[in-house]
């Protein structure tokens, strides 16, 4: 039996923290104009994005063994509690959505139950599949309204609650939609089929991926100013298909955020290795391995908090504060992670989650 890969864990924790510092800046505000907001924006869509790319990387664990000793019985054991995490997630997602609109656990549980019919499939299909969604979706854009059903002065979508709403927000145009957001799960289930053992295969990786990744920015920029410079008013309808902004999730979007995802992923795994006993990597990779407690945890006691005891609304707190808060409550969850693993073997709704599904 192959070693646990502590930097998987540790790329989860970062993700997390990342998940955090973005949803507390929207939520609680960004007023006032310092270094703090440039760095807090370095996460918009790219925290999120590795988060759901660390999944697909874990189911590609969870089945890689069936499926490379061709083991029916033992890939389909892991089909069934892939399709019941699958439920579980989009349920807890759900039950809480009217506090926090944002959620991604709802998502994560479709992205979950597209990819179970990749799970079998060769290299070249899933990545086939995952293209395929990232190209798609700039046809739909143009097929349909995208702020169709959304109120983007205050971030309400208005007819989430009716059938058509639901899936309209689902599929195409809430926070995180299946298309094209499951391609990051399929990447990660054809990234976490390689040998993540192979420091060449990483560093490889790494390089290759960075490489896309600053192309990409350059990219970005360069036509935007350059657009900007020719004809001024086109750039307004351009914006969202040149810039790297999460909504709506256009090509350069999605390929900036599989690009950096990579390279976070790869490059956690790469130092988790060489410093293995190093405390900063063994507190992350517990916190990592609480991350879905703690992505419920900071909707429910992170918001629920300053809700209770807060001086001013959500949305008029400064930057500074909500980066500073961010942090404060990551690190009481890295603390938290660091007492609890030393008690049980797992999170408490990592727990309640494989009691039902395994």
């Amino acid at each position: 039996m192959k070693k646990r890969i502590i930097g998987i864990d540790v790329a989860r924790a970062l993700a997390v923290i990342g998940m955090i510092i973005v949803n507390f800046k929207v939520v609680f505000g960004e007023n006032g104009d310092s270094w703090l907001k440039s760095f807090a924006h370095l996460f918009d869509g790219k925290a999120a994005a590795t988060f759901v790319v660390l999944a697909g990387i874990g189911l590609a664990l969870m089945t890689n063994s069936a499926i490379r000793n061709q083991n029916q019985e033992k890939l389909q054991t892991a089909r069934k509690r892939i399709l019941k995490r699958a439920i579980f997630l989009f349920i807890i997602g759900l039950s809480y959505i009217w506090i926090w609109p944002a959620d991604i656990l709802h998502f994560y549980g479709i992205y979950m139950l597209v990819t179970l019919f990749f799970i079998n499939s060769r290299a070249r299909q899933i990545l086939i599949g995952a293209i395929s969604l990232i190209v798609i979706y700039p046809i739909l854009i143009m097929l349909f309204d995208y702020e169709t059903g959304w109120n983007f002065l205050v971030l309400e979508y208005t007819d989430f609650w009716t059938f058509k709403g639901f899936i309209r927000n689902l599929f195409y145009n809430g926070f995180h939609p299946v298309v094209p957001w499951t391609a990051f799960m399929l990447f990660g289930l054809w990234y976490g089929r390689q040998d993540l053992y192979d420091d060449k295969f990483l560093k490889k990786s790494l390089w290759v991926s960075s490489g896309v990744f600053i192309s990409i920015q350059i990219l970005s920029i360069g036509l935007i100013q350059f657009i900007s410079q020719v004809s001024p008013i086109a750039i307004d309808s351009l914006m969202p298909l040149l810039g790297t902004d999460p909504m709506p999730p256009m090509p350069i979007y999605m390929i900036n955020g599989i690009s950096i995802s990579i390279v976070i992923i790869s490059t956690c795994i790469l130092l988790a290795k060489r410093y293995e006993n190093s405390k900063i990597i063994g507190a992350l990779n517990k916190t990592g391995q609480l991350a879905l407690t703690f992505y419920v945890a900071h909707v429910i006691l992170g918001m629920g908090i300053m809700e209770e005891i807060g001086s001013l609304k959500f949305g008029e707190y400064s930057i500074e504060f909500s980066v500073i808060y961010a942090l404060i409550f990551s690190l009481l969850c890295i603390l938290f992670a660091e007492i609890w693993l030393r008690y049980k073997k797992s999170g408490p709704l990592e727990w309640i989650m494989r009691k039902l599904t395994d």
